[in-house]
């Protein structure tokens, strides 16, 4: 009997989630002006430039903040952006601390969606969203660090938001394990990034963005050593 409820419920949901996606689609499809939008929202988003991001937002005048908002969700669900981009254009609009509330809700947001979608419609609707080696790959790294992998990938502000999300929904791992690890690992990156990428310009920007780079090619190589390490163990024979 709780196996026929369980399953009628995932059945209604997945459908639901569907039905979801299909209005989505039609209306970014078929509505002229979120068309239009969509398109200039990814144009920007590739250019990975903060400058052009916030003047971008701007121009929306009373609606930035719902624009800035459902940019960082567009870039959780589907564009290879990291969010840092958007977390400083956000620090430049609003400051640091408006910016990084407003920057921190809405990758939350936008994490728990893609949560969602992966554990209701499954791995193969997902490769639509996320392509399968980068799944692949976030699910070696769950396999080696378990719930701590999330935290670890928040931290890390040139990694993909999405392909995160979504293998985590396609693991047997729990929504609040999830959405807590996300909000612990997003929330000092995003202080941090907020308060002082919205005060810095020129070259003292470029600095900043060479030192979060260099930070995150360390903590890479540091996994990386990690993970070799535990192989060479494990290929070691026994006494």
């Amino acid at each position: 009997m709780t196996e026929r409820k369980n399953a009628s419920k995932e059945s209604r949901n997945r459908i639901i989630m569907i039905g979801i996606l299909v209005v989505a689609l039609l209306i970014c499809l078929f509505v002229p002006a979120v068309n239009s939008g969509i398109k200039e929202a990814f144009r920007v988003l590739r250019k990975a430039d903060m400058a052009q991001i916030a003047e971008y937002i701007r121009g929306y005048g009373a609606w930035a903040v719902a624009v800035s908002f459902l940019l960082m969700i567009l870039q959780s669900i589907v564009a290879p952006i990291p969010a840092f981009f958007i977390t400083l254009a956000n620090s430049m609009i609003w400051g640091w601390w408006k910016g990084a509330i407003l920057s921190w809700s809405s990758a939350m947001a936008g994490a728990a969606l893609c949560f969602y979608i992966a554990r209701v419609l499954g791995r193969d609707v997902v490769r639509k969203f996320a392509t399968e080696g980068a799944l692949q790959s976030v699910e070696k790294f769950f396999a080696r660090f378990g719930k701590q992998s999330i935290m670890i990938c928040r931290l890390l502000p040139f990694v993909p938001f999405d392909p995160v999300s979504y293998a985590a929904g396609l693991t047997p791992m729990s929504f609040w394990s999830f959405f807590i690890a996300t909000g612990l690992g997003q929330l000092p990156a995003t202080i941090l990034y907020s308060y002082f990428g919205g005060q810095l310009t020129g070259g003292a920007q470029a600095l900043m963005y060479g030192l979060i780079g260099l930070f995150s090619l360390s903590l890479i190589a540091y996994i990386g050593k990690k993970i070799y390490d535990d192989r060479q163990q494990k290929r070691e024979p026994r006494k």
